[in-house]
């Protein structure tokens, strides 16, 4: 039987266990978070990648 799983959740649960024995942050483990959403090419790809794209425009404007 082969069994898939996603690559957004494979990530979501490692940034989750990286949280819980306090390895990263809460702000590191949500730019973790968002890149998996942009590496697994998920249906929220899209809107992620232009929150990370206003984000960083909004730095640069500064």
């Amino acid at each position: 039987m082969l069994v898939t799983v996603s690559t957004a959740l494979l990530l979501a649960l490692i940034t989750g266990a990286l949280v819980w024995f306090k390895r990263v942050s809460a702000g590191a483990a949500l730019m973790v978070w968002l890149s998996g959403f942009t590496a697994a090419a998920t249906g929220l790809a899209g809107p992620v990648n232009d929150l990370l794209a206003a984000f960083v425009a909004a730095i640069g404007q500064n």
